[in-house]
C-alpha cells in the first residue's frame, strides 16, 4: 500500500492534499481532505474515522436508532482504504483522491461497509468457477445555477435556442450534444485522467438529460468505483461551466427520469460468456433472470432508496413496474440486448440514478446467484409492451419498498442480516423525517381553504 503511495507521489509531485471518499448507505462519498503525510499513516492502519458514517440519511443526519451513535458513543474505526483508487483530482490543482470505508478495530471487514458487502456476493461466484462482469450506465440532467422564481430547478440555458432552455424532447439529437460541448469535454478529460472507462454519451429523452456509458470490467468493486468517480467527474465538470448537474431520479414531474442500468455477464474459468458461448447458455440465462425476478421486490429499497425514486417508477416511462423479462425490449424490468453471443448480457433497469451502485451491484449479483443455485425457470418473456401485457407488482411507493425489504427472505443471506436490518432503519428514519415535513403545496392547497 505504501509503495501505491510513494509511485503516485512520484507521478504526481505537486500533490498537496488527497480526497477520502467512503461511500455511505446512500452512496454518497464522506470523508475528509489530508496531506499526503496522513495519507501514509492511514495506509499503514493508523488512522480512524466515525462509524456513524454507516448511521446517516441522504442529509447527513444521524440516524438515532441505528445502534452505530449513541450506543458505541459515537466510536471511531479504523480507515480500510483501497490504493488501487488512488487518483489525481484534475478539477483541483495539487488535489487527489482515493476511495475506501471502515473496517472493525482487528482489521477484518466491517458489515456495515457497502464496499464490502459487494466484496462478499461478488466472491460467492468463485465457487460457481464464475465471474461476473458489469458496464453501468448513468443518466442526469444539467441544470442552471438560477432557481425559477418558486425555487425549483431548471434544465440548463442553451446557446442554439438563444440562450432560451430546451423545453421539447430532442432524444439522440447531435445538436443537443453540441451544445454542451464544453462540459462534455470536460467529463471526458477529468475521466481519461482518472482511469475511468466512458464508452460513450448521448442526449437523453428529457430536455437538458443525458447518459453516459461505462465499459465493462469484470471486478464489481472497481465497476461501483467507477460509478462514484464519475458522478464526481460529471458535477465538476458542470460547475466548471456555470450548471448543476443532478443524479435525482425525477427532478422534473413532466419529464422523464434518470436509471442506473446495470449491464450484466458471467465468465466461466475458460473465459467464455455463460450466457452466450456455453452449450447451457441459455438456459443458464433463464435461470439467472429467474433469480432476479424472485429478489425485484425485496430489493426494491435499494434500488430506489429515497422519497424522490418512486416518482420514476411509472407506467411507459421506460422504468419497470413489474418484474417483466424480455428480448431487446426496453419496455421490461431485465432486458437481453441483441448482438452475438459472446456479448449476451441481462441489463438490469430497474435502479434510479439515485441509488447506491455497490449495492445495487450486490442485490443484483445476488439475484443472479439465487437464480443459478435454484435453477428455477422465469415467467414467459414480453415481447411487446409490458406495460400493457403484466399488470404492475413492485411496491412503487417508499412505504412499500420498506416493508418488502423488511420481509425478505432471500436477501438478508446474501447482504448479511445485520446490513439489512441497518440500511432498513437508516431508510425508515429518513422517510419518516421527510413525512413531517410540511410542503408549500400543502400551504397552496389548505391553508386558506379549508
Amino acid at each position: 500500500m505504501l509503495a501505491a503511495l510513494d509511485v503516485f507521489l512520484q507521478e504526481h509531485p505537486l500533490t498537496e492534499s488527497i480526497d477520502l471518499l467512503l461511500p455511505d448507505l446512500a452512496g454518497i462519498p464522506r470523508g475528509k481532505r489530508i496531506p499526503p503525510q496522513a495519507l501514509r499513516s492511514a495506509l499503514a492502519g493508523e488512522a480512524f474515522f466515525t462509524t456513524s458514517l454507516y448511521a446517516l440519511d441522504t442529509t447527513g443526519a444521524n440516524v438515532d436508532r441505528s445502534g452505530l451513535v449513541w450506543e458505541e458513543g459515537d466510536a471511531d474505526r479504523p480507515l480500510a482504504l483501497d490504493p488501487r483508487t488512488l487518483r489525481p483530482v484534475p478539477w483541483r490543482p495539487g488535489g487527489a483522491q482515493i476511495i475506501g470505508g471502515l473496517a472493525d478495530p482487528d482489521g477484518t471487514p466491517f458489515f456495515a461497509n457497502p464496499r464490502e458487502v459487494l466484496t462478499r456476493v461478488a466472491a460467492r461466484f468463485a465457487a460457481l468457477g464464475l465471474k461476473p462482469v458489469a458496464a453501468l450506465e448513468l443518466e442526469f440532467y444539467l441544470l442552471d445555477l438560477a432557481e425559477d422564481e418558486h425555487g425549483r430547478p431548471q434544465v440548463a440555458r442553451c446557446e442554439r435556442l438563444g440562450q432560451r432552455r430546451p423545453a421539447e424532447t430532442e432524444v439522440f439529437a447531435p445538436e443537443r450534444m453540441e451544445d454542451q460541448e464544453p462540459f462534455l469535454e470536460l467529463v471526458d478529460r477529468y475521466a481519461t485522467a482518472q482511469e475511468i472507462p466512458v464508452k460513450g454519451a448521448l442526449a437523453e429523452f428529457g430536455p437538458g438529460q443525458f447518459e453516459v456509458n461505462l465499459g465493462h470490467v469484470d471486478d464489481m468493486v472497481e465497476a461501483a468505483d467507477h460509478a462514484l468517480m464519475l458522478k464526481r467527474c460529471i458535477k465538476a465538470a458542470a460547475r466548471a461551466t456555470g450548471q448543476r448537474a443532478t443524479f435525482m431520479a425525477k427532478p422534473f414531474v413532466e419529464q422523464s427520469g434518470s436509471g442506473l442500468h446495470v449491464h450484466l455477464s458471467l465468465v466461466d474459468r475458460e473465459g467464455r460468456n455463460l450466457f452466450g458461448e456455453t452449450e447451457d447458455g441459455e438456459r443458464h440465462l433463464r435461470h439467472a433472470v429467474a433469480g432476479l425476478q424472485a429478489l425485484m421486490t425485496e430489493s426494491m429499497l435499494i434500488m430506489g432508496p429515497n422519497a424522490n425514486s418512486y416518482r420514476r417508477l411509472r407506467p411507459h416511462s421506460y422504468a419497470p413496474v413489474a418484474p417483466t423479462w424480455g428480448r431487446n425490449n426496453r419496455t421490461v424490468a431485465l432486458r437481453i440486448p441483441p448482438g452475438p453471443a459472446k456479448a449476451r448480457r441481462i441489463e438490469h433497469r430497474v435502479a434510479g440514478a439515485d441509488a447506491n451502485p455497490y449495492l445495487v451491484l450486490a442485490a443484483v449479483l445476488a439475484g443472479v446467484l439465487h437464480g443459478l443455485e435454484r435453477k428455477e425457470e422465469p415467467t414467459p418473456p414480453v415481447t411487446g409492451n409490458a406495460y400493457a401485457e403484466v399488470p404492475a407488482s413492485l411496491p412503487l411507493t417508499w412505504e412499500e419498498a420498506i416493508r418488502a425489504f423488511r420481509r425478505a427472505e432471500v436477501l438478508p443471506a446474501y447482504l448479511g442480516e445485520r446490513f439489512c436490518r441497518l440500511l432498513a432503519v437508516c431508510r425508515e428514519s429518513e422517510r419518516n423525517r421527510f413525512q413531517a415535513r410540511i410542503t408549500p403545496t400543502e400551504y397552496e392547497w389548505y391553508l386558506t381553504t379549508v
